[in-house]
């Protein structure tokens, strides 16, 4: 399963790769792939059997498509964009972000180059979204209720989305589960409500000092800033800077040739909006899918700009930016292969950045094998574990194992004790106004330093 993920990774990189290089040329390819194939979020996660690659791989397949069928709507490119389309719909619920977003760069790009052809645009547009879904989204899901009995599929739509805001919706989902002919369709929809779900109630989260089951405005931003390497934002600076500086000199021309730079544009900030408006706030690999398209902008700034500062002044420009770039990527060296618990300089490195937000920003498990490593190691014979992870302590710990609950302990106990990244943020963390589920528990642990970790997640101490 993760090799199949990797390809994907592999396969996203090629295919920003190939785009970039076929809209904006060699270097502006090579410097975005660069970012790419350096960046500690991407290398987290596209090792990992999670959507969040998939829906960047399904975001970028569908815009390439829909930005080639404005330029040409030809029954050929027409066909393309359904069909990618439908498969970026397969990849992530949170991309039927993609219909509100086509809908407004189509009504724009028809608005300033194809006037008379609005009707004409609008059905095609309609077309390519009923191509996705009758011949890509509708036969992959009656493969999926192939051998599910339909009485159990209405059984369990109606326990995924009984509590779901939307009743009409929820209504015809829940009618259509139990229709031979439109069971496929309703299987589609009631993954779709339950992510939205999801999506609106949050998820319980620690984040700087507190814990919530409700999401911050502000938690993306913060995330971003500390999670991505401090070089990268330097960069994205630098490109702003030298935007306005080519726009002052040149002007800003919206032609159909570089309409695809304003509509990658829009969509970094159409999906930036929807995830500060989104409660679920579990982590960078959220904003995975517009990644890409945020390294292609800010290489494409930085190069488009270069050209217009004098030449006395652009050797000592390269030597910036080629000081940024080694700094960007020593700062993936170093921290391999602890990826995932990454944070830049500001946000206290990889040691100190549990302190801002935990969950797939810093423990997801992934040290369990290095406490294990520990353990034998130090002869450990008892150790008191913790644990936030699939993994199951017990089994691989046996008889070294003890098993407690750390909300029925007040003091800490005699021996070792090993305890995740996750669990202990969330047991010193302070409860957020309208949370209320018992905070506090492992206070006793605050002024504690660790005897010493299993990777950056697992802390372990020793007590007399």
């Amino acid at each position: 399963t993760r090799a199949m993920m990797i390809s994907v990774l592999v396969f996203l990189g090629w295919l920003l790769f190939w785009w970039t290089r076929k809209t904006a040329g060699n270097a502006v390819a090579l410097l975005t792939l660069l970012l790419f194939s350096f960046s500690p979020t991407l290398l987290a996660h596209g090792r990992l059997v999670t959507t969040d690659i998939g829906a960047a791989l399904g975001a970028l397949i569908a815009i390439i498509a829909w930005l080639k069928f404005l330029k040409n709507p030809s029954w050929k490119n027409i066909i393309i964009a359904g069909l990618a389309f439908g498969v970026a719909q397969l990849f992530k619920f949170t991309l039927l972000l993609l219909i509100p977003f086509f809908v407004i760069i189509t009504i724009l790009y028809v608005f300033f180059f194809k006037k008379e052809e609005f009707i004409l645009y609008l059905g095609k547009a309609i077309l390519i979204g009923l191509i996705g879904f009758f011949f890509v989204i509708w036969p992959v899901y009656q493969f999926h209720v192939l051998h599910y009995p339909i009485d159990q599929q209405v059984r369990d739509t109606q326990a995924d989305i009984a509590s779901n805001p939307i009743s009409f919706a929820k209504d015809i989902t829940i009618q259509m589960s139990g229709n031979e002919f439109l069971r496929a369709p309703a299987q589609y929809f009631r993954g779709v409500l339950m992510a939205f779900q999801r999506s609106e109630w949050g998820n319980t989260t620690y984040f700087l000092g507190k814990i919530s089951a409700e999401g911050w405005w502000y938690y993306f931003p913060i995330i971003y800033l500390f999670k991505v390497p401090l070089s990268l934002h330097i960069l994205t600076l630098l490109a702003i800077i030298l935007f306005f500086v080519a726009s002052k000199r040149n002007g800003i021309k919206l032609t159909k040739d570089n309409f695809w730079i304003f509509a990658i544009f829009f969509w970094v900030i159409f999906y930036w909006i929807a995830a500060v408006r989104s409660s679920l706030n579990i982590g960078i690999r959220h904003l995975i899918p517009i990644l890409p398209f945020t390294y292609i902008l800010v290489i494409l700034a930085i190069y488009q700009g270069f050209q217009c500062i004098s030449k006395n002044f652009q050797k000592v420009f390269i030597v910036i930016v080629a000081f940024l770039f080694g700094w960007y990527i020593s700062s993936s060296i170093l921290v391999f292969p602890t990826y995932l618990s990454y944070y830049n300089e500001i946000g206290g490195g990889s040691e100190n950045g549990y302190k801002i937000a935990v969950d797939s920003n810093y423990d997801w498990g992934q040290d369990f094998y290095r406490l294990l490593q520990f353990v034998e190691e130090n002869r450990i014979d008892k150790i008191y574990v913790d644990y936030f992870g699939g993994e199951e302590a017990e089994y691989w710990l046996k008889d070294r194992y003890i098993k407690f609950d750390p909300k029925e302990m007040k003091e800490p106990p005699k021996g070792w004790l090993a305890i995740s990244a996750n669990q202990l943020m969330g047991g010193i963390a302070e409860a957020r106004e309208g949370f209320n589920q018992e905070t506090g528990y492992y206070n006793w642990l605050k002024n504690k330093k660790p005897f010493g970790r299993a990777g950056h997640s697992i802390f372990i101490y020793y007590f007399y």
